[in-house]
This record gives structure tokens, sequence and C-alpha cells, in this order.
């Protein structure tokens, strides 16, 4: 793929032999597709369209055969045969054999490029759709519901906590405040109701994502009212809620037609247990019927079964105000029962302490030139080390202010390897890679502060 893009970007020359056009011409004499390859044996080496498909299935097991087998001198004799270079024919024969690793049809390319594409519109058109959506779908690909979140509140998009009030079993979208405000006045201002114009209260509240899309609704027009193209809030559902099931969540959403008044409200009308509100006070999913969340666990603690008895008899007892929790451990909680928190990065409550050995966050490194030495640390999220890197290893780290990608060359990675596989909170000290708007670093030294992160849960996405 380098030399593709290199002379995509007019770094190098376009360069193929003559009567390949056909085969190369698209992708600037770069064969991409395992049909250039066929072509290429068709065109050039004098092959019948059957024999260029038995080149196809050869080009996947040649690992496991040891070789191309009688294709590949077919491949060399055939070029050489017609005039092409025999370095030409060699380095062909090298590509087909590539090719087994990580080539595959070009018209699985054109499919995954028009979903790639179809996404990034609507992540960049609708990014609160597209992060309702996506964490509606957990669990799936690469990136976890942590940063996705992270990714969307650095877009713009309001992220508001789950609720018991409010929140469905999926994450939905709701009124953004400016937008809510906005309405507010205007309806304050037109008291009587204005033909064509729908009630506020059924404008863009708990929509699930996309349906504004499908329903046209994406930027709508109503007769009357001001306009503005404020994005939607995102509420987080219930299905966030670490060991909440769905059928439980169902039945929170379902006895809410008028507004719970209190936790034994909640409990009582939608038949749950001490340890369903455990779970939810943990998530800090009661915080609109008991406040902060150690009065959550607190009043989630105190329901206990009644005796029939005793069940309508008055209570006369002092509600007990416990203070609210430290911003750390309210994060820890986060994390633990949500997977994510919307506070502060974990990261930012260390920051005095990292910026005093010196590592700089992920925003700072963008401006850091290229070859510079630097050092980063951040939460490790995801690892990858591909069948085809020849043992590079490549980390992502995430700090409050992004994301740090990490290339660990393979005499690293055995030279620190516990390091490498154990560490939640890693530092790197290495060289800083620019390459367009590409930027990487470089791995020299690897160092393990998990320690710093104290109780605090995290997990990455490691692909082996």
């Amino acid at each position: 793929m380098h030399p593709y893009l290199n002379r995509r970007q007019g770094l190098e020359p376009v360069d193929f032999p003559k009567g390949l056009e056909a085969a190369l011409e698209r992708t600037l004499g770069v064969p991409v597709f395992q049909e250039q390859c066929m072509q290429i044996a068709i065109i050039a080496a004098g092959f019948t369209p059957g024999e260029a498909d038995g080149l196809r299935r050869a080009m996947g097991a040649w690992k496991r055969t040891g070789g191309l087998g009688h294709y590949e001198r077919r491949l060399i004799d055939g070029m050489t045969e017609r005039g092409y270079d025999l370095a030409f024919a060699h380095r062909v024969v090298e590509q087909v054999k590539g090719f087994s690793s990580y080539g595959f049809p070009e018209s699985h390319a054109a499919s995954f490029a028009l979903l790639v594409y179809d996404s990034c519109w609507i992540k960049c058109h609708h990014p609160a759709e597209f992060l309702a959506a996506m964490l509606n779908s957990q669990p799936l690909g690469f990136y976890s519901p942590s940063q996705l979140v992270q990714d969307a509140q650095r877009h713009g998009v309001e992220v508001r906590p789950v609720d018991v009030s409010v929140s469905d079993w999926d994450c939905t979208l709701e009124e953004p405040a400016v937008a809510l405000a906005c309405r507010t006045a205007w309806r304050t201002a037109h008291p009587e109701p204005v033909e064509g114009v729908a009630p506020a209260e059924t404008v863009g509240l708990g929509l699930r994502p996309f349906d504004r899309l499908r329903a046209g609704q994406a930027q709508p027009e109503r007769t009357g009212e001001p306009s503005h193209h404020a994005m939607p809030a995102v509420r987080l559902g219930l299905r966030m809620v670490s060991g909440l099931s769905e059928k439980l969540a169902e039945r929170i959403v379902s006895t809410r037609s008028t507004p719970f008044h209190s936790v034994q409200d909640l409990a009582r009308r939608a038949g749950l247990d001490a340890h369903t509100l455990q779970l939810l006070a943990a998530a800090d999913a009661l915080q609109s019927l008991s406040g902060h969340r150690r009065q959550q666990v607190w009043d989630a603690a105190a329901l206990k079964p009644t005796p029939a008895l005793l069940k309508d008899a008055p209570v006369q007892e002092e509600a007990l105000s416990l203070p609210e929790a430290p911003e750390g451990e309210a994060i820890v909680w986060d994390y633990t029962s949500l997977g994510l928190t919307l506070r502060r990065h974990p990261l930012a409550l260390l920051r005095e302490r990292l910026q005093a050995r010196r590592f700089m966050t992920a925003e700072a490194l963008k401006a850091a030139p290229n070859g510079r030495l630097v050092r980063a640390c951040g939460i490790v999220t995801g690892r990858q080390q591909p069948e085809t890197s020849k043992g590079v290893v490549f980390v992502t780290l995430e700090d409050e202010t992004g994301v740090v990608q990490v290339i660990v060359w393979k005499a690293l990675r055995d030279r620190q390897r516990t390091t490498l596989i154990r560490s939640r909170l890693l530092a790197v000290y290495g060289t800083w890679q620019r390459e367009g708007e590409v930027c990487n670093l470089i791995a020299g030294h690897l160092e393990d502060l998990t320690p710093m992160l104290g109780r605090l849960a995290t997990e990455s996405r490691d692909f082996h």
C-alpha cells in the first residue's frame, strides 16, 4: 500500500509496463486486488481464465503448500517470453505471494469503502445519532463505549448520564440544552398554539438513533418556530448499567407513566429488589431520586422486605444525609458500573504528577516536530499485533486530551514483554514520528505506572 499511496500523493512517479493499462492503470501501476493479479497473468503471461482462477486459489494456499506450485514458473516464463523484464516478473510473483496475507477481491474493497463512507458521513453530520447507535450495538468493533463517548464529547456532543426517570433501555436522543432554552423562550412569548407547530414536549425528545433521519427530522422546519440547528444530546440508556437485565429495565420504563417520587416509590411500582437497586445506585442512575451516589447507595441498601402487616404503616424516622464522594472515588465507581465516566478523565486528576515527570499530553504532542524525543503516558485502550507486522505491536494510549498511537518494535517487545502486556497505565519514552497528518510514537523504553490508577478498573481491547 505504501507505493500506491506515495504515487497517489505524487511522491514517486507512476510507472508500469506497457500493455498492462487494463490491469494496473486504476491503481497507479501497483497491484492492489486479487483480480489484478489474475489480469496480469492473463495479459502478460498468457494464462487462460481457468488458469488465472487456479492462481487465485494458489495465492491463498501458498504458505501451507510451500509455494505457488507450477504457477510460479508458469508466470515467470510466460512474462519473459512476452518481453517483460525478468525483475518485473519476479516482483509480480512476490506480490502474488504477499496477497495471501492481506489481499482480497476488489468487490469486497468497494463494499467496505461504501460502508466506511456512509459511516463517516453520519459521524460527521449527525454525531449524536452515530454515537447512540454505536452504543446500542455493543459489544462490537475496535473502540470501547468509553472511547466512543470521549470522541463524541470532543466533537461537541452532549452526553447525559443514565437516569431511571428518563432513560430507556437503549441510548436515546434528547432536546439539546440550547434548543430547549430557545424553545421555552419562544413558547413564553407565544403562549397561544400556532397552527402547524408540534407541542414542545413532543419535539426531538426520547427519539431512538436514526429515527429522526428516517423521519426526515434531521433539520426540522416548523412554521413559526425559531430556526436552530443544535445537535441533540445523547441520553445513556439503562443497557449501560453493568448487571442490569433488559427485562428489569423495561419494567422500570413501563411503570413511570407518572414520575417516581423516591427510591421507595420506584422499587414498589417496578417491583425491584435490593440487588437491582444497588446496581442502579452504583451506576449513579438514581440521582434524580436520591441525589449523589453515596446517598443513592444508602437509600437502596435501606430498602428491606416489609411484613404485610406493616406495609402501610407510617415511618417516623429522620432521613440520613451523607457527604458526597470525592471526584476520584466517583470516577472509580463510574468505570466499575458503566465502563466509562462523564466526569473528568482519570488522567486529569493525575496530570500534575505526570507533568512533574515531563509527560506530554496527546494534544501537546500534535505540535511536536518529526524526530523529537518525547515521553507520553496514557491508559492502554488497545494492543494489536497483526500477523503481517513481523512482531511489531501497535498500542493505543488515552489521556484527557485524546489518543496517542505507539509503535513497539519486536526487539523492544521481546525485551519488555511483561510491561507491554500487563500495563494498564503505560509510560512511553521514544521518538515522535510525523508523516503528513499521520503521527506515531516510536517506543524506545516502556514503564508500568499502573499503581497510579489505584482502584480504577480499566480494560484494553487486545487483538493478536
